[in-house]
Parts: structure tokens; sequence; C-alpha cells
């Protein structure tokens, strides 16, 4: 329609300037007296300018038209339809439904059943796994069905499955639902509806809120960290089926460790996100993602010593029962704990290692700055 419209008044001002040529050969005085009465006939510099772009237009199109059959032979070596067998299926719903992080967050809500003071049940435990796991498979894939212009920007998103097209965009809808409507079901009628309400309010914060933040607000990351804790909650709550202070202090165990980790993961893809138009604050406010990660690294420190506060954890250590106690089966919980905290102490400061540099290295590079100068 534009072009139309173009080519319209291409054509009224081809027929003035045609017009007023056939007027040249007049006298100076009646040409001037002629453009005081008829001023609306000037062929003024915007239709010059408009005249010059149609002239450019075209040539353009004649290039264009030129070139089609090259750049159709390159199209058809660069764009392939591709086509999805069965059994490339399985692959393509992990990737949909980030299973990776799926089975972190299964693998968190676990560990709020395993934490809540009541007896082992292995029903309940496994049908909130699965219904947790159904709805974290939900919820990813209607992120991923959301962000298919944003994902295609980005290196580390840009082979995605709706990005590259394997599935359609109603076949990822139809995988979200077929995860979401039954994983809800088990974990509000197979554990208890407070564990299902708490399901559902994850996948709304994470599809309805922090998907559509991330392009408007830094606030997403906390909005984000709020959605990371909640199933560490699910998992208590399906164990004892209320809030307790133990399953809030899980919540925010998750809530706090989530900041150093997404953020030193985002410091690392600051041009990707940039490139993706997301609002994140290793983009946008650098200096407090650095700071807001030491923060809560921080205080994680706190809500550990807020254990035992809340009854959660004993005030005691394996090596003061023991010696309070002496018996065997203190000594026993002793012997094997000292087995796994070894390696996680080297594991732990073998990453907080920090290096010596030799005394006539140090000097060498301390006097550069000044050789420089």
């Amino acid at each position: 329609m534009s072009c139309l419209v173009e080519g319209l008044v291409g054509v009224s001002v081809q027929q003035k300037i045609i017009a007023n040529a056939a007027r040249s050969h007049m006298s100076a005085r009646s040409l001037i007296q002629l453009c005081r009465k008829n001023q609306a006939e000037w062929i003024t510099f915007q239709h010059l300018c408009f005249l010059k772009r149609q002239v450019l237009w075209c040539r353009h199109v004649t290039r264009l038209n030129q070139k089609q059959p090259e750049a159709r032979q390159l199209e058809a070596r660069q764009w392939k339809e591709l086509k999805v067998e069965y059994s490339d299926l399985p692959g393509i719903y992990a990737r949909l439904s980030k299973l990776k992080l799926t089975a972190l967050v299964v693998t968190t809500a676990a560990a709020g059943y395993a934490m809540a003071p009541v007896p082992f049940d292995p029903v309940t435990f496994l049908m909130a796994s699965v219904g947790t796991g159904l709805s974290s498979c939900t919820a990813n894939s209607i992120n991923q069905y959301s962000e298919v212009p944003f994902d295609s920007n980005m290196n580390r998103t840009k082979n995605r499955p709706l990005v590259r097209g394997q599935i359609s965009p109603l076949h990822a809808v139809s995988f979200a639902l077929a995860c979401g409507i039954p994983g809800l079901t088990l974990l509000t009628l197979g554990v208890n509806p407070l564990t299902g309400f708490l399901g559902a309010l994850n996948i709304f914060l994470y599809t309805c809120c922090y998907t559509p933040l991330k392009r408007l607000s830094i606030t997403n990351t906390w909005v984000g960290a709020v959605v990371g804790a909640i199933p560490p909650v699910m998992g208590w709550t399906a164990a004892t089926g209320s809030l307790d202070p133990g399953a809030l202090l899980l919540g925010g165990f998750l809530f706090s460790w989530q900041f150093p980790h997404f953020n030193a993961l985002s410091w690392n893809l600051r041009e990707d996100y940039s490139r993706g138009g997301y609002r994140m604050m290793s983009v946008t406010h650098p200096s407090l993602c650095k700071r807001v990660a030491l923060r809560h690294s921080v205080g994680l420190i706190g809500l550990s010593a807020l254990g035992p506060v809340l009854d959660v954890t004993t005030w005691t250590y394996l090596a003061f029962r023991f010696y309070h106690y002496g018996d065997r089966q203190n000594a026993r919980k002793l012997f094997f704990c000292s087995l796994w905290h070894l390696p996680m102490l080297l594991l732990l400061a073998l990453t907080c290692k920090k290096s010596r540099v030799p005394q006539d290295e140090a000097a060498v590079a301390s006097s550069m700055p000044s050789l420089a100068l």
C-alpha cells in the first residue's frame, strides 16, 4: 500500500515538473508573476529530495532483480527446512524444559522434604518430586515461547528448539500444558493443596513476572530469586502440610544463594544480554551487581546461624557431642562426618587459593608503572 501511495505522489510531482518545464521559455518577468500567482505549483526542495529517493530506490530494485538468482541460491544454502523425527523429540523436550535447571529445582525441593522434621514417606516424596519437575518444565517451556525473538540475538540461546524452528509454537505450548496440568494436579491432590498452590504461584511468577521484567527493570533478578527460593519450601510443605519457620529459612538460603550464583554467571554474559535487550544488573548497574553478590554471600552466614535459633538444627557440633557423651554412636557419626568434611574443606580452600608472587617479580611489577611514566 505504501509503495502505491509513493508511486502516485511521484506521478503527481512528475506532472508538475513537465508542466512547469513547458513554461521555462517565458520571460523572467512572466515567470516571476507566475510563481507569485501559483505558489502551490512551485517545485520545492522536498519535491527534489523525494525524486532523488525515488531514483535511488529504482536503482536499488534493479540491482536486486539482477542479483536475484544468486540471492536465491545463497538462501537455499543457508536456510533449510528442518525435519524432526520422532526419535529427536526427547532431546528437544529436554532442551525446551531446561533439563539441568529442572533437575536443580527438583533437588532443592527434595532437600526441603528431607529437612522437614517428620517421618519419611517415599510415596509422598515421589509425587512431590515428579509434580515439582513437571511444573518446572511448564515454566521453562512458556519462558522460551515468550522469548523467541530475543533468544535469536544471543549466542547462548540461539540454538534453542523454538529459535531454530525445530518445533512450532503451538507444539511448545501443548508440551507446557501436558506437563503443567498433571504436575499441578499431582501436587494438589496427591500431596496437599498448599504445595499445589505454591507450584502454581511459581509458574505464574516465572512466566508472567520474571520473564517480561527481564526487558524492563533490574528488579527481575529479585523476582527470579523468589522463584528459585520456592521449591525447597514446596518440599517442606509436602512433608508437613504447613509453612513453618524452617521452610522459610530454607527459602532464604536459596534466595540469597542465587545472587552470587547468577550475578557471577551474568557478568560473563553481559554482551549477550545487551544484544538480547535484557536489563540485567551486570549490564546496566555493574557496580551494584558486585555489591549485591557480596552482600548476599555474607548474608548466608547469618542465615546459617538462624538454623539453631529457629530449631531447625542443633547448637552442638558432632565433636562436642562426642566429647560430651563419648559413646559408639556419636563416635561413628563423627568419623563419617570427618570423611566428607575434609574434601569439602580442601575444595573450598582451593577455590579461595591466594597465589604468591616472588619478591623479584613483585619488585619488577611495582616498578613497571614508574618506568612507563
